[in-house]
């Protein structure tokens, strides 16, 4: 007689100290630490210059492909499609498993596991760090595992300007836990990953490649609090001239979880410029929208102006 596993979290066959969510058929990209622990971290308008990323490297948060050893790790572990940094598609699709047998009794398997990731369409949920963001028209859920951030992309997508063969997202919004920094709060933690979410996204990936010809130059067109989910975080916003192509709006929304040890989160947007690009004003109503998992009153949004 055959047993099928049910879907559940379960010990990540490939990234020891993990747990990944098992959908009854594969693994998926969903990841958490063993035991569903959520870690403890410590908690305009002028004109600059750039300095090449290199020089800048290894400084801020992991966060949307920065750390190459992890896109490396992701891509063996969780054979699925592997979007860049800046939403290029690199990595064929490949059927969503590691290779090891399915979870169960005798290999460590969970037989009460948690509740699946939502199959909502209209939302992006980021289960580890307990928030859910709503996924705009013409967006969809991004299979990327790139630094496990959880990503959701435009649907419509053009050749990269600064690469011939090439496909880029005009737009890019990606979750992740906050780790490596010494932000003591999320104006700090925000001011902090600005310029290492502009080069992630606009400027280098983490193999090099410069889908938009270089960071040339950035722009502060927003700063200040905002609430998130009933908590209070803040934003940096830059608008950014690109070497290729019409550059872009870059944004880093620091806030505390609403789970756990309240660890930061950093939500990261990337928006082309252009009239082909997503409306800028999308930013406010995504920020606007993020809700604690559960949280169906429709939560309290403030207006976003400069400090």
């Amino acid at each position: 007689m055959s047993m099928t596993t049910p879907p559940g979290w379960y010990a990540d066959p490939g990234v020891p100290g993990s747990e990944r969510w098992w959908d009854g058929n594969g693994w998926t990209a969903h990841t958490r630490p063993l035991g569903g622990a959520v870690p403890s971290y410590q908690q305009g308008g002028q004109q600059a210059s750039r300095q090449p990323r290199s020089a800048r490297r290894g400084r801020g948060v992991v966060l949307g492909g920065v750390a190459a050893g992890l896109v490396l790790v992701a891509t063996v572990v969780a054979g699925i499609t592997l979007f860049g940094d800046d939403g290029t598609k690199t990595v064929p699709r490949s059927a969503p498993t590691t290779g090891e047998p399915a979870p169960g009794p005798t290999d460590g398997g969970d037989e009460t596991p948690t509740a699946e990731p939502s199959a909502d369409p209209t939302v992006l949920v980021d289960q580890l760090n307990g928030i859910t963001l709503p996924i705009p028209d013409d967006w969809e859920k991004s299979e990327s595992a790139v630094d496990r951030a959880v990503t959701m992309t435009t649907v419509a997508d053009r050749e990269c300007p600064g690469e011939t063969n090439r496909y880029c997202r005009y737009g890019r919004v990606m979750s992740s836990t906050a780790t490596q920094t010494d932000a003591a709060g999320p104006e700090a933690l925000a001011k902090e990953d600005i310029e290492d979410a502009s080069d992630a996204l606009y400027d280098e990936d983490s193999i090099g490649n410069s889908f938009y010809g270089g960071v040339t130059s950035h722009t502060v067109v927003r700063s200040g609090e905002v609430t998130v989910a009933g908590r209070t975080g803040y934003l940096v916003r830059w608008k950014v001239e690109t070497g290729s192509g019409p550059g872009g709006h870059v944004q880093s929304l620091a806030f505390p979880s609403t789970i756990g040890a309240e660890s930061l989160i950093v939500v990261r947007f990337a928006f082309d410029a252009g009239p082909e690009g997503p409306p800028l004003a999308g930013m406010d109503t995504i920020t606007k929208g993020i809700r604690a998992i559960g949280d169906t009153t429709g939560g309290v949004g403030s207006s976003i102006g400069p400090s």
